[in-house]
Order: C-alpha cells, then sequence, then structure tokens
C-alpha cells in the first residue's frame, strides 16, 4: 500500500502545485481545539499535516511553538494522546497525510517497535525527530520501514555534502530542509542562502523537498515554489492561533492556509 504522503506528492506534481505543511502542536489551545483545526486546515487545502508532540525541552524550537508546547504539557497531552487524537481523526473521517514531530526520549520510553506499530494503526504516515543523529537513527527508522511509516530526515545549511549525501540516500517521504541555523519562528523574509543549499540538497535527493523554520505568508511560498516542493508553516500558525478566539479558530486557521495555497 502506498504511504498518503507519496500520493500528496504526487497529485501536486501533477497538479504543478507547491505544497503546504502547516504545523499544529497537539493540545494546544486544548484537545477540543486540535480536534477542530486539524480537519479544518485540511478544507483549507493542506496536503500533508504535521503534528507537534509537546515536549519539556523543545530544543529545535523557538519561543512560539515552546509556549504551545508549554500549555499541551498542562493539558495533560503525552505522546499516547498524540496517537489517539490521531486515530479519532482518522475515525472521523480525516483522509489528508498526518505526520508527528517528536523528540526521541518519550518514543524510546514508549519502545520503537510499538510506537513505529502504533502509528500504523493509529493514521500517522511519517515522523520526524529533530534530536536523533542520522548516526543514531536505524533502530527507529528499521522498525517504521516494517510499518510502511516514513521516517522523515532534516538536513541544516551547515549539513556537509557527505552528510547531505548519506541522508538523501535513505530518505523516506520527504527531506526536511531547514532554512536556517537556529530555532523555529516566524520571520519577514527567507535567507539568501537558502536556494545554494537546497539546490546542494537536489544534487542527492530521491524524494521531495520540504523546507520549514521561518516560512509565515504566501510570498515565501511562491518564492520557494521554484526549488522546492512543499513549505512547512508553524509559528505563524500558532500565532494565528493564539490570536483568535476559540469561536473562529475553526475558520481563521482554514483560511490561513487557503491564502498560503494562493486560494487554490
Amino acid at each position: 500500500m502506498m504511504n498518503r504522503i507519496k500520493n500528496s506528492f504526487n497529485t501536486l506534481k501533477e497538479k504543478g502545485e507547491m505544497g503546504v505543511i502547516p504545523y499544529l502542536t497537539v493540545g494546544f489551545p486544548s484537545i477540543e481545539d486540535t480536534m477542530n483545526m486539524v480537519p479544518a486546515l485540511a478544507e483549507g487545502g493542506a496536503d500533508i499535516i504535521e503534528l507537534g508532540v509537546p515536549y519539556s525541552d523543545p530544543l529545535a524550537d523557538g519561543t512560539t511553538i515552546q509556549r504551545s508546547s508549554f500549555q499541551a504539557l498542562l493539558n495533560g497531552v503525552n505522546l499516547k494522546k498524540c496517537l489517539d487524537i490521531c486515530k479519532d481523526l482518522r475515525r472521523n473521517g480525516l483522509t489528508t497525510p498526518l505526520v508527528l514531530m517528536g523528540y526521541y526520549n518519550p518514543i524510546l520510553r514508549f519502545g520503537l517497535k510499538e510506537f513505529a506499530l502504533s502509528c500504523k494503526e493509529n493514521g500517522v504516515d511519517g515522523i520526524i525527530v529533530p534530536d536523533l543523529p542520522f548516526e543514531e537513527s536505524w533502530p527507529l527508522k528499521t522498525e517504521c520501514q516494517e510499518n510502511n511509516i516514513s521516517f522523515i530526515p532534516l538536513l541544516a545549511p551547515t549539513s556537509t555534502d557527505i552528510r547531505i549525501e548519506k541522508t538523501c540516500q535513505n530518505a523516506d517521504g520527504f527531506i526536511y530542509c531547514v532554512s536556517l541555523t537556529g530555532v523555529t519562528g516566524a520571520r519577514q523574509e527567507m535567507g539568501s542562502s537558502v536556494p545554494d543549499f537546497i539546490n546542494r540538497v537536489k544534487k542527492h535527493a530521491k524524494v521531495p523537498i520540504a523546507i520549514g523554520f521561518g516560512i509565515s505568508q504566501r510570498q515565501h511560498v511562491e518564492s520557494l515554489s521554484t526549488i522546492a516542493n512543499a513549505a512547512v508553516v508553524g509559528s505563524a500558525l500558532i500565532d494565528t492561533i493564539e490570536k483568535t478566539p476559540t469561536s473562529d479558530r475553526r475558520e481563521v486557521v482554514k483560511s490561513f492556509i487557503s491564502d498560503l495555497k494562493g486560494g487554490s
């Protein structure tokens, strides 16, 4: 069975479109909000939805996502709850690919085999583990492969050509390219070095390329459409949710994604 992530990128290629991958922290501002907003993101045109597992020490995340993670932890959300929510979303009819972004310690404590199998059983299509080095990823990656779960690697502008080549050789689903050296957070302009970095990755990539960190507006998505296959938008969406009354969040996040997609 083909992974939903691959299907999504195949559809984007056929349409000649740039993909948009929104990020939400599971359980922020509440579990009910997550259940309402994820389908709204799909309705707005999200091609893949990245769901963040809240963690007490999110090394790759800036202040916005740190705040959302802290609130989700206060709401009692953990890795098992995230998997349960994915299952509920699928039961409610969600067909958009789901990618879990989580740090390694909770996954290790959960059990690598148990985690990969649970992802499969609960409708998760891929995982991103930002603090798991490439050299130490094989035990988890192997379990993911056995369950048809894409293990999505990250590359940064500081990645060496050798590391880029090795990572691309074993990438599945897509490659997540970090647009800058730093943490997540909405920014007004994309770094001028991004095209050169992506070209370095393209020399070796066998799967689509998504760019994240700092993307906050339609102009960014358009500027990246000639060099990548998708853009990941997280902090700008979280900022928007924080400013929006509960009753309006569903429609606001739907419009947010629709605007990023150019109203398509």
